[in-house]
């Protein structure tokens, strides 16, 4: 019979416990979450972010509807859960940050963690800017006349009209005629003369609408390009500091202040996303716009293209190949079921794109149902959808400020959690990589590190700042997360082994891993990785729009951008190489083998006793995590 109290510690710990900043699991010298839950909520908050509320819902738009869904969740199920699940066990085993455990489960790969610490660190130096943005906004949603409802203020335009429903007047108009808005409760009368009318639609799209110039004109106040960065906007500043100040003071005690802020950054989200679809159901419209989105074409399933885009989304969305699940998980008590909380994970992210799709789809039909546009011309991606077309849906409800305050701070709370797992990475990684002098200081790190990434994104709030945050978001991670992903792939299933991957973590689960599993981290998952790496590779280019085309200098500036992740994994690979002794495919084979720190984190000298090709004997495993039929 094993040790009854053996068996009893391997169980998984889904109680909460009264574990605090000091526990430990026995033989264990890294912290821990002091409860499960704060784990799976970081998890999740983590990947449920942004991208969930501002792309998923246009790529439906733009992809068949419905029918998206259908290569959504291919991708999320063949790769995004083996990729997340891969990445848990690994942090959850070594007890080891992103940038340090590739260099001790594979020497030769240490770049891996160069190539995550530099795109969680990039990402999350331009990242806040639109945490800044929000609170921007947050702030005029106070105010008693909210700005973006009228085109009485001083960076409006003659070209001014208070919402989209205005150019119906303005399209059936062949005369001249006055076109009345309501502004502040009194007339205003733009005239529209008959000139304009025979121009046809394009002088009539010329018109933007009040919430569109307050975000162009005002919060921006956007040059004609990336080659005039104009003067710093000093309101953006301001919030900047503030985003920055927000992501200290969440991140000042590292995981056990993370830990508590979740409950509300990760859970509100929620109850106010169910709050707008109650709302958005009662509005006119509403039912066509979600219609739009169940209706499926089939038929555009047989464009690469929707393939791609969906595969782009997991990944952006789940956030493989960035650090952060590995960080977080290396926090997570040993025995841990991270097959489970890989679910969850992944899960929470499909189903929250899933059902923000009708949040979305219920304002965006009320909004063409009031407008008299389609679908397709209302919906917007990314800071479009947020910064103006949800605001002016706002002015149409009763009690707008009450919905712009809600609004932009459940923005807030979704941006910041995907904030909390990549600044984390980087200050994990780097206490990792100097622990007798930064373990002690971990709150003065997260501070030179906040203020360092808050000076480095001055240049952001400029006038021309939304055309490098637009290039860098472009180019600064779709290659570099796609190619990592591939990476991991290889050196766990092919170089350390699949099966000897197994073992290791059946000594956290008690059992193997599912066979499917296993054959997607070899064959399936890669051979897809591999294809949309290639796919984007046809497709790269500069994020040009019709009102606006970068230089040629901006593209080759981008390009570093994508590649400077990509050079350490080269770099050290060839360093390594050059210490070892022997012919190239014996310095290849030593450099590959895991370095004398790699193990379990509990009982680092537990791989010593026996090779990791052979067989591990079964009065071991009992031993380690007692008697589960093994």
């Amino acid at each position: 019979m094993a040790d009854k109290s053996k068996v009893a510690m391997f169980e998984e710990d889904t109680e909460e416990s009264s574990v605090d900043s000091s526990s430990k699991d026995e033989g264990r010298e890294r912290d821990i979450w002091s409860r499960k839950i704060e784990y799976i909520l970081s998890l999740i908050g983590y990947s449920v972010g942004l991208g969930n509320l501002w792309r998923f819902p246009y790529l439906c738009i733009r992809n068949g509807g419905g029918a998206f869904l259908i290569p959504f969740f291919f991708f999320l199920f063949l790769c995004g859960v083996p990729l997340y699940f891969m990445e848990i066990c690994l942090g959850q085993y070594s007890g080891k940050s992103a940038l340090v455990v590739w260099s001790s489960i594979s020497p030769l790969f240490r770049g891996l963690g160069f190539l995550m610490i530099i795109i969680s660190g990039v990402v999350s130096w331009y990242y806040n800017l639109v945490i800044t943005w929000v609170i921007y906004y947050l702030v005029h949603a106070f105010f008693p006349h909210i700005p973006w409802a009228t085109c009485d203020n001083d960076w409006n335009t003659d070209k001014c009209i208070v919402s989209r429903a205005d150019r119906l007047l303005l399209t059936n108009t062949t005369t001249h005629v006055n076109v009345t808005d309501m502004i502040n409760g009194t007339e205003k009368v733009n005239s529209y003369n008959s000139t304009a009318a025979s121009n046809g639609t394009a002088d009539i799209l010329s018109y933007n609408t009040a919430a569109l110039e307050f975000w162009q004109y005002n919060v921006l106040k956007k040059s004609s390009g990336i080659e005039e960065l104009g003067e710093v906007q000093w309101h953006l500043v301001l919030c900047l500091f503030g985003a920055w100040l927000l992501t200290f003071l969440c991140l000042i005690k590292g995981i056990y202040s993370v830990g508590k802020v979740v409950y509300v950054t990760v859970l509100l989200p929620y109850l106010l996303l169910t709050i707008f679809l109650i709302r958005g159901l009662t509005l006119d419209g509403s039912t066509e716009g979600i219609m739009f989105y169940l209706r499926a074409d089939f038929s555009r399933l047989l464009h690469f293209q929707v393939w791609l885009e969906a595969a782009v989304q997991v990944f952006f969305s789940l956030g493989p190949a960035w650090g952060s699940l590995i960080t977080m998980s290396s926090y997570s008590k040993f025995r841990s079921n991270c097959l489970k909380d890989a679910m969850y994970g992944t899960l929470a992210d499909g189903l929250s794109s899933f059902y923000a799709g009708f949040v979305v789809f219920s304002i965006l039909g009320f909004m063409a149902h009031d407008a008299g546009l389609t679908m397709e011309e209302v919906a917007e991606a990314g800071p479009g959808l947020v910064f103006v077309a949800y605001p002016e849906a706002i002015m149409k409800l009763p009690l707008p400020h009450l919905w712009g305050v809600l609004f932009f701070l459940m923005l807030i709370t979704v941006g910041i959690d995907s904030q909390f797992g990549m600044f984390e990475t980087v200050s994990s990684g780097l206490v990792d990589s100097f622990p007798s002098v930064l373990k002690e200081r971990k709150v003065q790190l997260t501070a030179a590190l906040s203020v360092i990434l808050f000076i480095l994104g001055l240049p952001f709030t400029t006038q021309g700042g939304i055309y490098i945050f637009q290039l860098i978001d472009w180019y600064a991670s779709a290659l570099c997360i796609v190619l990592g992903s591939f990476l991991e792939c290889i050196v766990i299933s092919w170089i350390y082994g699949a099966e000897r991957f197994s073992r290791d973590i059946m000594m956290m689960l008690g059992r193997p891993v599912p066979m499917i599993l296993r054959v997607c981290w070899c064959i399936i998952t890669p051979t897809i990785l591999l294809t949309v790496f290639l796919g984007i590779l046809t497709q790269y280019g500069p994020p040009n729009t019709a009102q606006y085309t970068y230089p040629d200098y901006a593209a080759a500036i981008g390009n570093i951008f994508a590649f400077i992740p990509l050079l350490p994994i080269p770099i050290f690979a060839v360093a390594h190489l050059w210490k070892k002794k022997g012919s190239f495919v014996q310095r290849m084979k030593r450099a590959s083998e895991p370095d004398s720190d790699w193990g379990p984190i509990e009982g680092r000298n537990f791989h010593k006793d026996y090779q990791y090709g052979d067989n591990v004997p079964k009065n071991m495993l009992i031993n380690l995590v007692g008697d589960r039929n093994v």
